[in-house]
């Protein structure tokens, strides 16, 4: 089975669609969401209603730090673009999207495979994965052959080698083998908010039956995404950030 994986949709709507698209044409039978589903794009309530019907037909997904803000949570933490646009997106959920983002775990595991938002070591206080000692800290708290999470808005790869872990800076387009003497760790970027200059959408899709693991970057309206961002009053800078991939 081919299982797409999106992280950081962040109420992105048209990045969203265009990611499923791309993963249905991959032939994605199953799909896992990394939370981070809400918060600073212009389509929160459409996202909520998109990613109901895929839990209702077997997705995963899990929570994100700012998917506990717009519960509610969080708030003084964020800077400040970050909290504007949460206490926008508050005012835009309806009591059955609340709900639904109150139901999501931290974390979830499907046989060898771990999905969460941040790091397994402790995945409600939301740490960014960030070096190879913090990569190894999460494999060795999720105790899984393949980890996947988000939250760092970049694509990377960690792998075990031996006593050490190393990180692995992958290709979009080009399948990685996972050898299974290893585990690994898979940071699947930006589905609605990429930061590494490139501002086309990111997921991943794993191949349990080969296992292998491909990384995809997908070109989408995000002009319109801006747009909607400014007509909805949000912060302008959160619609720039959108053209440029930062």
């Amino acid at each position: 089975m081919k299982i797409a994986v999106l992280s950081d949709i962040h109420s992105n709507l048209e990045a969203l669609q265009a990611c499923l698209g791309h993963a249905e044409r991959e032939g994605a039978a199953m799909h896992v969401f990394l939370g981070d589903l809400v918060g600073y794009g212009a389509d929160p309530a459409a996202c909520l209603g998109l990613l109901a019907d895929y839990a209702a037909k077997g997705a995963l997904l899990v929570r994100g730090n700012h998917d506990e803000a717009a519960l509610g949570g969080l708030c003084e933490n964020m800077n400040f673009v970050a909290r504007e646009a949460t206490y926008w997106t508050r005012k835009q959920l309806s009591s059955g999207a609340r709900d639904f983002l109150a139901s999501l775990p931290f974390a979830a595991r499907r046989g060898d495979l771990f999905f969460l938002h941040a790091s397994a070591d402790a995945p409600e206080k939301w740490d960014y994965i960030s070096s190879a000692l913090q990569a190894g800290r999460c494999m060795d708290a999720a105790q899984a052959s393949v980890t996947f999470a988000g939250h760092v808005h970049h694509q990377s790869l960690f792998f075990s080698a031996g006593s050490s872990v190393r990180a692995f800076q992958p290709v979009p387009g080009v399948a990685i083998p996972l050898g299974g003497r290893r585990r690994w760790l898979a940071i699947a970027g930006s589905v609605g908010q990429p930061r590494d200059g490139n501002n086309a959408a990111a997921y991943v899709l794993y191949d349990e039956e080969r296992r292998l693991l491909t990384f995809f970057r997908v070109p989408y309206d995000h002009m319109t995404a801006a747009r909607k961002i400014i007509e909805a009053g949000l912060p302008e800078r959160l619609a720039w950030r959108l053209q440029r991939g930062e």
